[in-house]
């Protein structure tokens, strides 16, 4: 296989030794930057020893690594699927929109118990949105325009992804507010999230219609390949939280970015450190 090795400060000397510990053949600069901060190994070995030596020496070095196959280009893919918060977007807007009403730490402790897979997603929501119970919609609004912000790397990922061809989709247990923007600003071709019960202009603490749970979001990947003629086979999926893990175990390609550990440790590429366009350097 190939092993693709990217960080900001990866000089050769750093990235010859973590070459050598898959045995690679050779060692190539990949990507456009004027300082080549990512590399392709050529005929790596992968094993479990292997892996575990990577994992140790590339978190020392902040250095992101994936096993990936000789030859694959993006334009194998068909659809490129997202989680919305802390994966597209750097925040939680949930916690955010808490924060209009003075309650950020206790939403926040629960998104990321939720995260992490210790609290069922569902209950999770109802007892956030809950909290949010007659706070002004206008809070909505603001959070998209003061604080919500698109993770490095993404609209350069999004570009070479539709200059590929492939379709996009973003699927969030999010909110719809967000996702609908979001749509319209970056073109995508798809969305699907949760829609907050606003009444009188007040939130009202509860969510109408289905949740979009991990279920859920599975099934909405499961359903645009139908409808765009693809196979699952033929899409990447990049989350960061145990709502993620059951539409990137259909992907064929699933993607943990800033993860937590349940996900990275399930998902076929980990990216901790580069921005999203780091999934560009796997492709020839």
């Amino acid at each position: 296989m190939n092993l693709i090795l990217q960080g900001a400060a990866s000089g050769r000397a750093t990235i010859e030794r973590l070459a050598a510990l898959a045995q690679a053949r050779s060692i190539t600069a990949i990507g456009i930057a004027a300082e080549p901060c990512a590399w392709r190994c050529d005929e790596a070995l992968r094993s479990e020893a292997t892996v575990a030596a990577l994992d140790a020496a590339c978190q020392a070095e902040r250095i992101d690594y994936a096993f990936v196959m000789p030859n694959q280009r993006l334009s194998d893919f068909k659809l490129l699927a997202m989680d919305m918060d802390s994966t597209l977007i750097t925040i939680e807007c949930i916690d955010e929109i808490a924060d209009m009403q003075g309650l950020k730490p206790q939403v926040a402790e629960i998104t990321e118990a939720a995260m992490r897979g210790e609290i069922e997603f569902r209950e999770s929501l109802a007892r956030r949105v809950a909290l949010l119970n007659g706070l002004d919609a206008t809070a909505l609004q603001r959070v998209y325009d003061e604080r919500l912000k698109l993770s490095p790397g993404a609209e350069a990922m999004l570009a070479a992804a539709q200059a590929a061809g492939l379709k996009t989709l973003l699927v969030s247990g999010g909110f719809t507010f967000f996702t609908d923007r979001i749509k319209l600003r970056l073109g995508l071709d798809y969305t699907h999230a949760n829609r907050l019960e606003i009444n009188d202009g007040k939130l009202t603490g509860r969510v109408s219609g289905a949740i979009v749970d991990a279920e859920e979001k599975k099934n909405t990947v499961l359903r645009v390949c139908r409808e765009i003629g693809a196979s699952p086979a033929q899409t990447i999926v990049m989350g960061d939280g145990a709502n993620d893990l059951a539409m990137m175990g259909v992907a064929g390609l699933s993607v943990a970015f800033r993860a937590k550990p349940v996900v990275r440790a399930q998902a076929d590429v980990a990216l901790n450190f580069v921005g999203l366009d780091g999934i560009l350097n796997l492709f020839d």
